[in-house]
């Protein structure tokens, strides 16, 4: 049994709490932030451990590992990266460069996770910058060009799976011209559907093939005025599925943000109620992980089947990379003075 859902936990360690939990309700993965990171061995010694309680070998291991403000892995234990707005500015300058350097960003990364048993990195975020674009989201984008942004989330999408992990596009269908943070209050857009197919659905619709998605907890005026992407049956079925073609396994944007409105139990069900595969939970809230692992069901169907395809998409690297090499390539080609 393997439940649609993914969830954090408190701390470094699994305490004995979270170990039963999790080998009880079976979530399809796990995902880490700042607080579960310490050191390498203890990452490995933490992903072995939810591997060993859920029983699956392959289970997934996640992380926001973007660069910039948006970093869970970070000095001194790990390269600190910069955020993915510098990849747009050299791309704006030199195109081949910034596709050189978001794919070496992107492999580097993957090595740095990789190494420690995280599968799944969330990146590539396709979001369009706009001039008011909330800062939550910011140099996070790529730039305000929307072919830009697909080049170089392919770029990012390549690199990740040259070095063993898999990519997540976000936040379909665009979260670029939000202009609060949706970890505080829910954001609405007002652009009528033809405004968002012309430009943030763009480079969605380019990476529609990668197999992990997630969404964005934003209400689309011109397409669902009453329900956000992430619960709107609407948004994901005609345009997530229907015009941008993501066949993919889908995933929630983290259900514990204020966007979203209700107790867990209800948020988890009219989020798979509405087509995604996967409920993501991260602030290791038992309470709330328990109401959530009680409302999703096992996974199945076509929402399994999108699921394992992921998975067997993961790579082996190619044994040749030199880390140090390309680090100094990166750096050179970036003037990225990080550590």
């Amino acid at each position: 049994m393997t439940k649609a859902f993914v969830t954090g936990c408190a701390g470094p360690r699994l305490s004995a709490d979270e170990f039963s939990f999790m080998r009880a309700e079976r979530p399809w993965g796990l995902i880490l932030f700042a607080r579960n990171i310490e050191t390498p061995d203890q990452v490995v010694d933490l992903t072995n451990t939810f591997r060993d309680a859920v029983g699956r070998d392959d289970a997934p291991v996640l992380v926001d590992q973007e660069g910039g403000r948006v970093q869970r892995l970070r000095p001194p234990q790990w390269r600190k990266y910069p955020a993915p707005g510098l990849y747009g500015d050299l791309h704006d300058r030199e195109p081949d460069a910034g596709k050189r350097a978001a794919w070496l960003g992107a492999r580097l990364i993957a090595e740095d996770l990789r190494c420690v048993g995280i599968t799944i990195d969330c990146l590539p975020c396709l979001d369009v910058r706009f001039p008011d674009t909330v800062d939550a989201i910011g140099d996070r984008a790529f730039s305000q060009n929307p072919d830009t942004v697909a080049q170089l989330g392919q770029a990012m999408v390549d690199g990740a799976l040259a070095g063993g992990v898999l990519p997540v596009i976000k936040h379909i269908p665009g979260h670029g011209r939000a202009r609060v943070d949706s970890h505080l209050v829910l954001p609405r857009v007002e652009a009528d559907h033809s405004s968002l197919e012309s430009v943030d659905f763009r480079p969605f619709k380019a990476l529609s093939h990668v197999s992990l998605g997630m969404t964005a907890h934003i209400v689309y005026e011109g397409i669902d005025a009453q329900t956000a992407c992430t619960q709107s049956t609407k948004v994901i079925g005609e345009i997530i599925r229907g015009e941008i073609g993501f066949e993919g396994c889908l995933m929630s944007d983290d259900i514990s943000m204020k966007a979203l409105g209700g107790g867990f139990g209800e948020r988890a069900h009219k989020i798979i109620e509405a087509g995604c595969d996967i409920v993501l939970h991260c602030n290791g809230d038992m309470a709330e992980m328990r109401a959530v692992a009680a409302a999703v069901p096992e996974l199945s169907g076509k929402a399994k089947s999108r699921c394992d395809r992921a998975l067997q998409g993961l790579q082996t690297p190619n044994g040749d990379f030199d880390g140090q090499a390309a680090w100094e390539e990166f750096r050179t080609l970036t003037g990225w003075q990080g550590v």
